[in-house]
């Protein structure tokens, strides 16, 4: 591991000398690398990739710091990022996450994410494009957002899964509910909402002194409802979640067929990165939406 290029890393971002002691691996996601590094006084988490990926790092590192800028919720502060050898690195604060996923602090996770979403552009969409998991993720600027969903997101991940081999029959209902899928949105035109894209039970926790912490984004601006759909897509957040952000932001009543369209792209994301059982659960959904719009 080139630790040397690490520890000059961080005396370049922060000022400070950094003499490494230790450093250890970390378990996690599929995706990415991940490291504990620290000196005597301070600790840091570092991922690496292949590096062809440091695009991939570069968002995420300007997703941090436009969820920080936010001031809503706490993200790890991104150091540095860049090359060494063949491998890509990005250098974030290191957050003890050891707290408890109490009540409490899921209240304050549902509180601050609705403040979150309050930070709004005039457009959906981002500055740059990203990724979602290890999919390409479009984020062109768009004035329309059915345009935007039924293209950038669930129009991409289709033919992705065409690549795939998912078969022609869920692609003809896909095709189908493209096409219809103006009728989910009549009467409810979302602002653009600050989301963090990617919102599942694995990408949050909370730290040692009670705050809630969100990381791994997938940042767009977009309808603050495909952040809470996603929250329910592995198990939900728990009742205390959804009561506080419902308190501070309730949600449009046709959210609860929406939330189906929003998970739909998870869905066949998850087809697109690992195939299996993720066809017959896309189509399922597409189904159920299908039945809604007739």
């Amino acid at each position: 591991m080139p630790w040397q290029v690490i520890a000059q890393q961080i005396h370049a971002a922060t000022g400070e000398s950094f003499q490494m002691q230790h450093y250890t691996s970390i378990g996690g996601g599929c995706i990415n690398e991940g490291w504990r590094v620290q000196d005597a006084t301070r600790v840091y988490f570092v991922k690496f990739n292949h590096a062809s990926r440091l695009s991939m790092f570069k968002a995420e590192a300007a997703a941090l710091h436009t969820l920080a800028s936010a001031n809503s919720i706490r993200v790890p502060q991104p150091v540095a990022h860049g090359v060494t050898g063949n491998r890509a690195y990005l250098i974030l604060e290191f957050i003890d996450m050891t707290g408890r996923g109490d009540r409490h602090a899921l209240v304050r996770l549902g509180e601050q994410l609705a403040k979150l979403h309050a930070h709004t552009a005039r457009q959906y969409g981002w500055d740059m494009d990203n990724t979602i998991g290890a999919t390409p993720q479009s984020n062109s600027r768009c004035n329309d957002w059915v345009e935007f969903w039924c293209e950038q997101r669930l129009g991409f991940q289709l033919q992705l899964a065409r690549q795939n081999g998912i078969g022609t029959r869920v692609l003809r209902k896909g095709d189908a509910l493209q096409s219809a899928l103006p009728g989910l949105f009549s009467d409810y035109v979302p602002v653009a909402s600050l989301l963090h894209g990617d919102l599942w039970g694995g990408n949050w926790g909370v730290s040692a002194t009670g705050e809630p912490v969100i990381f791994d984004p997938a940042v767009y601006f977009g309808d603050r409802e495909t952040d809470l759909a996603m929250t329910e897509l592995f198990g939900g957040f728990g009742e205390d979640f959804y009561a506080a952000y419902q308190a501070s932001w309730p949600l449009d009543h046709g959210y609860k067929v929406r939330k189906h369209l929003y998970n739909l792209y998870h869905v066949l994301n998850h087809f697109n990165l690992f195939g299996g059982g993720y066809a017959s659960q896309a189509e399922s959904s597409i189904d159920r939406l299908l039945a809604e719009l007739r």
